[in-house]
């Protein structure tokens, strides 16, 4: 299956993606260690099925240093042991937070809880933010179809640096 649509040709979209990704730069220097980012980019890429999205999460943490067994283990995470506590609290938001229509109260307190006992309000406001761009990435991405494969660590770094 080709993409349906090329946004980066399109001059709206073209104009969106630079907005788009300057607010992305933002959590991307923010506090939030880089690896609890990208594992939660990368769940909730997994969750929305975003195969473009999936390719440059894993790659760009693979770059950072995360190790290939927690990239593999990130889908079953529940079910591991190779995740801190503060990881598995920014996972529960990651899953939550995408997975909105499947609970009434969206995060659960619990979760929250566990947010906040484990980052501060500067990691917190990232987290939340990320949950969100995350999501509207992935949806962009899986709308028009773009695959996932041809990404290279960096290559989102080169783009916003363009910009």
């Amino acid at each position: 299956m080709d993409a349906r649509f090329h946004l980066f040709e399109n001059e709206i979209a073209a104009r969106f993606a630079k907005r788009f990704a300057g607010a992305a730069l933002v959590l991307h220097d923010s506090p939030l260690p880089r690896s609890v980012q990208e594992l939660v980019s990368l769940r909730a890429s997994q969750i929305n099925g975003c195969g473009h999205c999936v390719d440059m999460h894993v790659k760009e943490a693979a770059a950072a240093g995360e190790s290939a067994v927690r990239l593999h283990l990130v889908a079953v995470w529940r079910e591991t042991t190779v995740f801190t506590e503060a990881e598995r609290a920014a996972l529960a938001l990651a899953e939550e937070g995408t997975r909105l229509a499947d609970a009434h109260q969206g995060v659960s307190d619990e979760t929250w809880a566990l947010v906040r006992k484990h980052y501060d309000d500067d990691q917190t406001a990232t987290l939340v933010c990320l949950v969100g761009m995350i999501n509207a990435a992935n949806r962009l991405a899986v709308i028009t179809h773009q695959k996932g494969g041809s990404y290279e660590a960096g290559m989102f770094a080169a783009v916003v640096a363009q910009g």
